[in-house]
């Protein structure tokens, strides 16, 4: 049977979903010592999930930096606190590396935020908004992409938390891992739906309110 897959997913629809839980072990990074045996591992992977944090500022012409790069392999995921470690050499060999497939979501954004906090060439990135595409997806969003590949929604409630606080809560830790973990799920799943074209893609056209209430429409 072929996976229903739709060109838009709605808001609506996705409230009603299950809620994403992390299953995984959660590493934080700290340390630059510690920083140099994770990137040694993960770089021994086939593929990583990429996402960051940054503490949200809420007054008029504040600015804070990258506090978060989280990094996850197929099961677990390593918190590393830029607030702490900066952009450390071990970190700066990770994002170069040229060999390793490695997944982000909008990464573009991601990439300025970290280039904020030290320079480097970066290697070898896919964004999943590129991909997606190719199955007919027109969302952007990874709660959207989620929900339609997967059926469950990632809860947003920590993006606006503050991620410089000395410790990280538990909700924040699983969070910033789903996020992460998310990107390698979509990039496997997409991979194998364009591989073996068991899919059907339903159009769903979205209403503009706005648009609506412009032209009279209700």
């Amino acid at each position: 049977m072929k996976k229903l897959i739709y060109n838009k997913v709605d808001k609506a629809m996705i409230s009603l979903l299950k809620r994403v839980e992390f299953y995984g072990k959660i590493y934080v990074v700290t340390s630059s010592a510690e920083a140099e045996h994770v990137v040694d591992y993960l770089l021994s992977q086939p593929i990583l999930g990429f996402d960051t944090e940054t503490r949200p500022a809420f007054e008029k012409g504040k600015h804070y930096y990258c506090s978060l790069l989280q990094v996850s392999t197929r099961t677990d995921c390593f918190l590393f606190r830029l607030n702490f470690l900066g952009l450390c050499p071990a970190i700066v060999r990770l994002l170069a590396d040229k060999e390793v497939t490695k997944v982000g979501l909008a990464w573009n954004n991601d990439m300025l935020s970290l280039r904020q906090l030290g320079s480097f060439e970066p290697g070898r990135f896919i964004d999943l908004q590129d991909m997606v595409r190719e199955l007919g997806i027109e969302d952007q969003s990874l709660v959207k992409i989620y929900a339609n590949l997967f059926g469950e929604r990632i809860s947003k409630a920590e993006r606006l938390s503050n991620w410089e606080r000395r410790e990280l809560t538990e909700r924040q830790m699983e969070y910033a891992a789903i996020d992460a973990w998310a990107c390698v799920r979509i990039y496997n799943e997409v991979n194998r739906l364009l591989t073996t074209r068991e899919f059907e893609l339903e159009f769903k056209q979205e209403e503009n309110k706005s648009q609506s209430n412009e032209t009279g429409i209700s």
